[in-house]
């Protein structure tokens, strides 16, 4: 068994991490102004509560190509070059990010636009999720592989951070600018994923129908019930909870602060799980973790219910603080179980299915506190979620023990022929 190195000391998983460092900063700098812009936009033409509705539509934008596109992205993750996949979204991005600024130059952004580019950002990102996720195991060995996953969770929420904020100043100078910084900082990620060497030939099912492998990572999923209550805890804890939807409304009607205060608010998150991240990677997590993991959820939701009912900017942030850091112990937990408890072969198609919950629990949950704060308004809508997430970690204990019951990442014995089914019985 290979020893167990720090993931900088690969090269390729150096050029990997600063890639998905790089689109994380710029994906999130053009999400924040794609919502400030369509807010302001709605705001203008519709009224508040109108624009809140619209918010929840870009979610659903963003949200509906990975629902079409899961069993597609998820096949040709485990039957295409991994590093093609991804340097084939890196160059949708920059054509995204592209045509973004151009409208902006040209003062010409509309709606529409807004919709029709953060679905195609929607599509980059249901081919980038499987593919990307799944290269990470093949560029550092098994042992590594935890503290590989933070490490590529401090990019994660490092550019979260950077993300927001670079947006929200940006956009104070022109509003054409953050989409030239976002369309160089693909082109950066394109160059490193170029760079990357090839990988080992993957294992293959002969003579098995397309749509049947498709359909496998499914199958996977719901047999494996530690993997499925770790996946669909993410989904319904953050579909209740998420308040990021609201963040522009908080920011311009309850808080009274500028873009640039919607930055910090879209950062204050990310820096939590950051922090948290960084915490892991000095001294990762090996004991209990499946409980750690139900705890998490729970915090989560009490620190979206403290955000809902602040109305002091500090005590806002240090919430979305504490919400973000829950949610990286969460995260660092879930991929952690997901990639080692699955074989390489399936880690596209299971990564595909784990990418939709995701989205789901991001983009809907999006759409949900968007609808529900036009109907109710924004405050109960936030807080209604913080407290159904709580409710989902209390449920979900009980539901699957597997999770509760879960005291480390060590995978079962042969994974490749592991028959989950005699397991559960």
């Amino acid at each position: 068994m290979e020893t167990a190195r720090h993931p900088f000391f690969y090269r390729d998983y150096r050029l990997y991490w600063a890639g998905r460092l790089m689109s994380t900063i710029a994906s999130l700098c053009m999400v924040i102004v794609i919502g400030w812009q369509a807010y302001d936009i709605a705001r203008r033409t519709m009224g508040v509560e109108r624009a809140a509705f619209q918010l929840g539509w870009i979610g659903v934008a963003q949200f509906l190509p990975l629902l079409l596109l899961t069993l597609v992205t998820g096949w040709t993750a485990d039957r295409v070059d991994r590093r093609w996949i991804a340097r084939a979204t890196a160059l949708l991005e920059i054509g995204c990010a592209a045509t973004l600024g151009l409208m902006a130059w040209h003062h010409s952004t509309t709606l529409p636009a807004l919709f029709a580019i953060a679905a195609l950002l929607g599509v980059a990102r249901a081919f980038a999720g499987p593919a990307l996720g799944a290269l990470a195991p093949n560029l550092v060995p098994a042992a590594t592989l935890p503290t590989a996953i933070a490490l590529g969770s401090i990019a994660w929420q490092g550019g979260s951070v950077v993300g927001p904020a670079l947006g929200g100043y940006l956009y104070a100078l022109a509003d054409w600018v953050p989409y030239a910084v976002s369309t160089a900082l693909f082109s950066g990620t394109l160059l490193c994923l170029l760079g990357l060497r090839p990988l080992p030939p993957r294992a293959r099912a002969a003579g098995v129908n397309p749509w049947a492998q498709m359909v496998e990572g499914l199958h996977y999923v719901r047999r494996n019930r530690l993997v499925l209550g770790a996946i669909s805890l993410d989904l319904f804890a953050v579909l209740l909870g998420g308040a990021t939807a609201m963040l522009p409304v908080y920011a311009r009607d309850v808080l009274h602060v500028n873009a640039a205060g919607l930055g910090d608010l879209r950062a204050a998150p990310a820096l939590g799980s950051a922090l948290t991240a960084l915490l892991f990677t000095l001294r990762p997590l090996r004991r209990d973790v499946g409980v750690k993991l139900l705890g998490a959820v729970a915090v989560f939701g009490m620190a979206t219910v403290g955000f809902g009912l602040s109305r002091s900017m500090p005590l806002s942030l240090a919430c979305l603080a504490l919400l973000g850091a829950a949610d990286m112990v969460s995260v660092y937990v879930r991929q952690s179980l997901i990639q080692l408890w699955t074989p390489d072969a399936m880690r596209g198609r299971v990564g595909a299915v784990s990418s939709l919950f995701i989205s789901g629990s991001n983009e809907l949950g999006e759409a949900e506190s968007g609808f529900l704060a036009a109907l109710i308004g924004p405050v109960p809508a936030v807080v209604a979620g913080g407290i159904g997430a709580i409710l989902v970690a209390l449920l979900w204990s009980r539901w699957f023990p597997e999770i509760r019951k879960a005291r480390d990442f060590t995978p079962p014995p042969r994974l490749d022929e592991y028959d989950l089914k005699e397991k559960a019985a």
